[in-house]
């Protein structure tokens, strides 16, 4: 069994990687699970689609990589051809378990989508469901995104542009501060879903 400090460790991993569940983690990879292991996480990903599906499982050791870089380790080992030693391969409850040295694989970046996800789900929270901020998304080219909030009390629609790459868990914490900045309104002739435009793609 793992220890109190492993536990943590796995409950936000657990925490972290929830919403994968939802969409593919890598072209026709799934995730199906994340297994606590001593020391270490185990985690449960789906292969293909039907009977030919496989369901394989990858430990990665808790003190080689920050939980948020998880994902990118997983999509590198599952987007190209990787030979493993036979002291990293093994079987646990029936999957082939390959034990993972994350410092030595890049992490590949994480789709638009995924960059898109996490931004708005920064931003999801409201009020309350009757007086939400965020009001709705437009994903535009060259990684930027729009995002259509409210200011509580308010009933000006604000367009908020946001860059994708890059972490974007403080922009997003201090957008509803930031739009409280009139200084930062411009017009928006070209966009009828909003009244003002603020540009933080170089915040």
């Amino acid at each position: 069994m793992t220890d109190p400090e492993d536990r943590e460790q796995q409950g936000g991993i657990s925490r972290h990687l929830l919403y994968y569940l939802n969409a593919p983690i890598a072209e026709g990879c799934c995730l199906r699970g994340v297994l606590p292991a001593p020391g270490a996480v185990r985690i449960a990903i789906r292969a293909g689609e039907g009977e030919g599906s496989e369901t394989f499982l990858y430990e990665i050791p808790h003190d080689t990589v920050a939980p948020a870089r998880i994902p990118g380790v997983l999509r590198a080992i599952l987007s190209e051809t990787r030979y493993f030693g036979s002291g990293d391969v093994g079987e646990v409850l029936g999957m082939t378990l390959f034990r993972l040295r994350p410092e030595e694989i890049t992490p590949a970046p994480e789709p638009e989508e995924g960059q898109a996800l996490r931004a708005l789900l920064g931003l999801g929270g409201g009020p309350d469901d009757e007086n939400p901020f965020l009001i709705g998304f437009l994903m535009k080219d060259d990684g930027l995104m729009r995002v259509y909030v409210e200011r509580p009390g308010h009933s000006r629609l604000i367009g908020v542009d946001i860059r994708l790459t890059g972490p974007t868990t403080a922009l997003t914490a201090s957008i509803p501060s930031l739009v409280e900045e009139k200084e930062r309104y411009r017009p928006s002739p070209d966009d009828p879903h909003c009244d003002a435009v603020v540009d933080l793609t170089d915040w």
